[in-house]
């Protein structure tokens, strides 16, 4: 029998308790990581929704940064995260923590204040079920490298991005019954530490 994979939530800010419900829904040990030390023996860590800015100051203030930088498995980072996660970002604070793990450049805000925020339907590549995304002040992908693959779009602005070990959504899968992403970001994990073994 497999062994459950081991992730874990940075939960300094934003909906980290949404995504631990989700992945123990999904059979993973799911932990809260808020100290460098508590990502020795993780299989993935995901970087949750939250406020950009605070997070990537949390992110520092915790002494995490380069903890993030050398952890050598699968990272998933979902609106806020997807920003720390990124190589550049357009129209961000001068303060604005990146850590430059994907390559891509982001929009922060991109859809407009919390007022615009909005559910709807995805084309997810490889699946024929629509995926429901729910987007709060969400970021889009400006551009992509060449090893960035595209798994979603809306109105022709990628939103679901992956990278080899790195995932990144613009919107919130943890806030829909839809466990389609934190599956596939389990599998992500599931070959990163296939590779590192």
């Amino acid at each position: 029998m497999e062994e459950p994979l081991r992730i874990g939530v940075l939960a300094v800010q934003g909906n980290f308790r949404e995504h631990v419900n989700v992945l123990g829904r999904l059979g993973a040990r799911a932990s809260e990581v808020r100290k460098p030390n508590q990502l020795d023996g993780l299989d993935g860590l995901i970087i949750p929704g939250g406020e950009s800015t605070a997070i990537g100051k949390l992110v520092r203030a915790y002494q995490l940064e380069q903890a993030i930088l050398a952890f050598k498995g699968a990272i998933f980072g979902t609106c806020a995260g997807m920003i720390l996660l990124a190589l550049g970002a357009v129209d961000a604070t001068p303060d604005q923590p990146l850590l430059g793990m994907i390559d891509i450049v982001v929009r922060r805000n991109a859809y407009g204040r919390q007022v615009h925020s909005f559910e709807t339907d995805l084309e997810l590549a490889g699946e024929t079920q629509p995926l429901r995304a729910v987007f709060i002040r969400a970021p889009w992908i400006e551009s992509a490298g060449p090893a960035v693959e595209i798994l979603a779009q809306h109105d022709g602005r990628p939103v679901l991005a992956r990278e080899g070990r790195i995932l990144v959504a613009a919107f919130h899968p943890e806030l829909t019954d839809d466990t389609r992403v934190h599956e596939l970001f389990c599998e992500v994990a599931r070959e990163a530490a296939s590779v590192r073994t």
